[in-house]
């Protein structure tokens, strides 16, 4: 191995600047500044550019580059008509005109598979495990387990590629060709599910029946008018579901480009067995997602119905099974479960296509437009190609009908020609003819040199004359084009048409909310104490029982009758509430020491439950009572929302201390209690209601410095023998001292 050379110093102290050309990077090592704008325009568009045009999106034809290259060279490999080969063999071939490795290739060609079914129209006829594409977990084989031929309607793709219809360009290494495109005879950029995401946009294409899509793009074709949502009903996905038609939602996927299609699951009850069988699935989302939600909220205690589910999946098809409990009814579960689960998801609809080279997004109608143009350019180029290809062959022709008129002349001057390379030239001087139509005639073979052979070959002259007038009034009549493209549309609804998947809700109540879970309704008491923990008692167990178990050193605050149809709300020392329903509690006893909130509604770490509020139309108020003596009224209907929120933040001030908490339904008298002996009542009328959970409220009391407010509580008439000594006409007020009267009766205070 050579050694290599290290620049020397020359006599005059100097470096050999040339041995350091030779031997080291220039600029290696040094930190050279540079505009952030320069780095993003020179090194990163570069390769945003890549990956929008060469990677993610697709262009009008319905393909990826990725998709184009596989299929192109199964194509080549005969794969259309033949016997299917090895996955592992079509990958190593398609290698020569992708560069990337043999996994992504792989991944590509599983996704086109029919055994994958994610596709309504797949390109690929599998053999073999391919995975599924509504599992998670389902993975699909190596290359070398599993084999694969070209599709049936594949032949749509590369009819005519061959007679000049697309461009084709060299691939990485020039060693062959591609197509830049594929002569589609349909609209196959609708017809198949296609999603991307690339450097800054992405592209997310539904699919569409192929039937429907045909026939709105032969009456596009007809009347450029036409309303598409009149034949394009709505997206048709290979899993099926049931999609919910709005049809305002529909125009304006169809206009813009963008939007949503709600897709619900399909289900069938099996009254035998008591069980819910799910065997179509929204095409979003997989089967191990919706089992795992379904889990997720029996084990919450949102959803008490279920006993049981499990995945049946098996070759006949998708089926997830759910076990009920006894008397539960399966539809009213299913219209919670597809609020509450991926049972019913949304397609995000994003038309993001390649057309010319640009990226857009296209309402449904500009995409079938823009592919009619291309569609019409391919039928232009191929009509023209047909048209040479006559052109010559009847050239060729007409010299052959000169030869007719003296074979022997012809047979003559070539016996007669002395060198071979005169034989063309004497039969171009002796009838007349170009260099072209001599070859033609001087390759004939001796057999064919009789007159039947050559009034035969001169039959042709008027078929083709009459083709090639035919193909010059196509290629001058644009209405000729269109027609040819129509009757090839037609030829492929004929052909490749399938009755659609997915079935189309009209109803207008499927948008509608559910039916409420059915909470049995029936008096109860409910217990919360100074440490946060929760009893609900039936009154029958409640006559029945005796003294309340409590931690050591704990006691109830707080004691409530009410119904188990409520709502609860549990506000915190970290100005947070926590939302619950009765209903979610287990009815208990006073013999046991009762359910801790915190714990079972998941709060902070550190997080102390500090007051309970009971309703079930959020009418009223909450009062919060703060040590600066303010007092914030806040609606309670602030709390109320529309989604199922289990935490709210900010549900109080924290600009000060608080010193109570009181629901009150309506307005009422109310006594505060300050830290010097101070007693204020005033009714809460005076303080005007605010919508914002975390205002800071409005001053009530005074205090002196270093006094704070230290409670608050609902007056009970009577308990002063002077109520108006602890009253005032305005506030903020000071309040009074308690007097020796009231002193007497030994006020329970907190």
């Amino acid at each position: 191995m050579a050694k290599k050379k290290t620049p020397k110093k020359e006599k005059d102290g100097g470096i050999d600047e040339e041995l350091l050309k030779s031997t080291h990077i220039l600029g290696a090592g040094e930190v050279v500044e540079q505009p952030i704008t320069q780095t993003l325009e020179v090194n990163y568009m570069p390769y945003a550019m890549s990956v929008i045009l060469s990677r993610a999106i697709p262009e009008i034809d319905g393909f990826k580059p990725s998709h184009r290259k596989l299929l192109y060279t199964m194509y080549k490999m005969g794969l259309l008509t033949g016997g299917r080969t090895k996955s592992a063999n079509i990958v190593g071939q398609t290698m020569r005109l992708n560069p990337h490795g043999d996994a992504a290739i792989y991944e590509t060609m599983v996704r086109l598979s029919k055994g994958h079914e994610v596709l309504l129209h797949p390109y690929i006829d599998s053999k073999g495990n391919f995975g599924k594409g509504y599992s998670r977990d389902m993975q699909y084989a190596a290359s070398r387990y599993t084999e694969a031929k070209l599709a049936p309607i594949c032949a749509e793709l590369f009819r005519d590629i061959d007679r000049d219809t697309v461009d084709f360009v060299d691939n990485y290494d020039s060693t062959t060709t591609e197509p830049t495109l594929f002569p589609v005879t349909f609209p196959s950029v609708l017809v198949n599910a296609n999603t991307g995401i690339a450097v800054g946009m992405a592209s997310s294409i539904c699919s569409f029946n192929l039937r429907e899509v045909c026939e709105t793009t032969i009456e596009i074709i007809k009347n450029p008018e036409h309303e598409v949502a009149d034949t394009l009903l709505a997206p048709d996905f290979i899993g099926g579901g049931i999609i919910l038609y709005d049809r305002a939602a529909i125009e304006e996927i169809y206009k813009t480009g963008r939007g949503g299609i709600k897709v619900r699951a399909r289900y069938k009850y099996d009254k035998e067995y008591n069980c819910i069988d799910i065997t179509e699935i929204p095409p979003t989302t997989t089967s191990e997602a919706i089992i795992d939600k379904i889990i997720e909220k029996v084990k919450t205690g949102a959803v008490k119905e279920i006993s049981d589910i499990r995945d049946e999946t098996d070759k006949s098809g998708l089926k997830i099974t759910i076990d009920l409990k006894r008397g539960v009814d399966p539809d009213k579960l299913m219209q919670r479960l597809y609020k509450m689960t991926p049972l019913e998801d949304s397609f995000p609809c994003n038309f993001n296509v390649l057309i010319d080279g640009m990226p857009r997004v296209c309402g449904v109608k500009e995409l079938l437009s823009e592919w009619i143009v291309f569609r019409a350019n391919c039928v232009y180029r191929r009509v023209s190609f047909d048209l040479n290809k006559a052109s010559e062959r009847l050239h060729l022709l007409k010299g052959l009908e000169k030869i007719l008129l003296d074979i022997d002349k012809a047979v003559r001057i070539v016996r007669n020609t002395v060198e071979e390379s005169e034989v063309v030239p004497n039969l171009m001087i002796g009838f007349g003819i170009d260099k072209t139509q001599a070859e033609y005639v001087a390759e004939i073979k001796l057999r064919h040199l009789n007159r039947e052979y050559i009034l035969k070959r001169l039959n042709d002259i008027e078929s083709l004359t009459s083709q090639i007038a035919e193909m010059q009034e196509v290629l001058s009549s644009k209405s000729k084009i269109k027609r040819i493209i129509i009757n090839e549309l037609k030829e492929v609804i004929e052909k490749y048409g399938q009755d659609r998947r997915s079935e189309i809700c009209y109803s207008a109540e499927a948008d509608d909310e559910p039916e409420a879970e059915a909470v049995p309704d029936y008096a109860v008491t409910l217990f919360f104490t100074k440490e946060g923990y929760f009893k609900k008692i039936t009154p029958q167990s409640l006559r029945m029982s005796g003294e309340h178990k409590l931690k050591e050193g704990d006691r109830i605050v707080q004691t409530v009758e009410t119904t188990n149809n409520k709502e609860l709300l549990f506000f915190t020392d970290k100005c947070q509430v926590y939302k619950s329903k009765v209903s979610e509690f287990a009815d208990t006893k006073a013999s046991v020491l009762g359910e801790y909130v915190a714990g079972k509604l998941g709060a902070d770490q550190d997080e102390k439950m500090l007051y309970m509020a009971v309703t079930g139309d959020y009418k009223g108020y909450i009062l919060f009572f703060f040590e600066n003596g303010k007092v914030a009224k806040v609606e309670l209907s602030s709390y109320a929302t529309k989604t199922n929120r289990k935490k709210l933040i900010k549900a109080y001030s924290d600009k000060s201390p608080l010193a109570d908490i009181m629901y009150i339904e309506e307005d009422t008298d109310i006594v505060l209690r300050s830290s010097a002996g101070r007693l204020l009542l005033f009714n809460t009328g005076a303080i005007s209601p605010k919508t914002t959970k975390d205002t800071i409220g409005v001053a009530v009391m005074t205090l002196k410095k270093g006094h704070r407010v230290v409670s608050a509580r609902e007056y009970v008439e009577g308990e002063f023998a002077k109520p108006y000594r602890y009253k005032t006409k305005n506030l903020p007020s000071a309040g009074a001292l308690l007097s020796a009267e009231d002193a007497g009766e030994q006020l329970e205070l907190k």
